[in-house]
């Protein structure tokens, strides 16, 4: 994984960073640091550069991972074409970063990537004293643990005294021992700083679970030597909202990325995507034409143009087509909507209106 020299050289004046939980990740305090605070007018950085630098994991199918071929897949690697299909209509004017849980919040401060796009849960500290500006949630989701099926545990009960595998510094390792002790459950912790080194030693056998976000089990899951002698407790532990962020004090730059997340939202809630958007092109709903920039121009206050949500449409889908084209029924991961799903259909996903 690069290296920033920038990172190296500013890296003395921030303030040292907890090391951070698997993908729900980690808390740090550098957002009072004047050192650590992003480089305001980013779009002019990003324009005169040409491409859009993208933090992400490259480990966690369905969300950001490198396959064999070297291409990059997953629904946090698809929000970061969509912001490049908004700025420079070519989804493919993106540079991936892989970046672990304990890197990943000091690449965003010192300007090393552009936009955090890792499956990073949206929690109170990071979005004050770490100093991150969140966009909205892509995709909602919950902690849980995952055992073996031969191991007879059915339940947070059953892990009494059990060795559990969890990455240290974590909101993830928080959420276990603050709800073990609110049961009044005694478990034995076997943490790891690398997320790798965790999974690997539940595969070796040497703790009787693990614990992270439920999409990260589902998704890690696969890469087991036998996925199908796992299985995930139905118990949930927390809230984990996963958004992608970027460094608070540039608000232009902030808007544009969250109408970017926005516009995905949209596009399925109006029923329009890469397939059928030439049939819209004519319509003559007023919503329709507002979000497509057929009238007005609603991307010129965020720096954008006018059309910046039909690109979006046309080179990467609504939210729909990325989710099943990275999670959905015909992936390894089969994950359901679930909660993901639409307002309209009973899900959390909302998208404010397009005027």
């Amino acid at each position: 994984m690069r290296k920033s020299a920038l990172i190296l050289a500013i890296a003395p004046l921030i303030f040292t960073i907890t090391a951070c939980g698997g993908d729900s990740g980690q808390t740090a305090n550098i957002g009072s640091n004047p050192a650590a605070q992003a480089t305001r007018n980013r779009w002019d950085t990003i324009k005169s550069r040409g491409q859009l630098i993208c933090g992400v994991s490259g480990e966690v199918p369905g969300f950001s991972f490198v396959g064999t071929d070297g291409k990059y897949s997953g629904i946090d690697v698809d929000v970061c074409r969509a912001i490049a299909a908004a700025l420079f209509d070519n989804p493919n004017a993106v540079e991936f970063r892989n970046l672990n849980a304990k890197e990943r919040f000091t690449a965003l401060q010192t300007g090393e990537i552009d936009v955090l796009s890792r499956n990073t849960t949206w929690t109170l500290s990071r979005d004050t004293s770490v100093g991150l500006e969140f966009a909205p949630v892509v995709f909602y989701d919950g902690q849980a643990i995952m055992i073996r099926k031969s191991s007879g545990i059915k339940s947070l009960a059953d892990l009494k005294d059990k060795a559990i595998c969890v990455q240290t510094g974590t909101t993830t390792e928080q959420n276990l021992a603050d709800q073990m002790r609110k049961r009044g459950i005694t478990y034995k912790p076997v943490v790891f700083e690398d997320v790798n080194i965790t999974f690997a030693t539940y595969a070796e056998g040497r703790c009787d679970a693990i614990t992270a976000d439920r999409s990260a089990l589902v998704s890690r899951r696969t890469t087991l030597p036998k996925p199908e002698d796992n299985t995930i407790l139905d118990e949930v532990i927390s809230s984990e909202p996963l958004a992608p962020a970027v460094a608070k004090g540039d608000t232009k730059w902030g808007d544009a990325v969250k109408w970017v997340v926005y516009s995905l939202v949209k596009a399925e809630e109006l029923g329009i995507n890469s397939q059928n958007l030439g049939q819209f092109t004519n319509s003559t709903d007023p919503d329709v034409k507002r979000f497509l920039g057929t009238e007005g121009n609603l991307g010129e206050g965020i720096g954008l143009t006018k059309d910046f949500a039909a690109r979006i449409v046309k080179h990467v889908g609504n939210y729909a087509e990325i989710y099943d084209r990275n999670l959905g029924p015909k992936t390894k991961l089969n994950l359901a909507r679930g909660q993901n799903q639409l307002w309209t259909k009973g899900g959390l996903l909302y998208s404010p209106p397009f005027r």
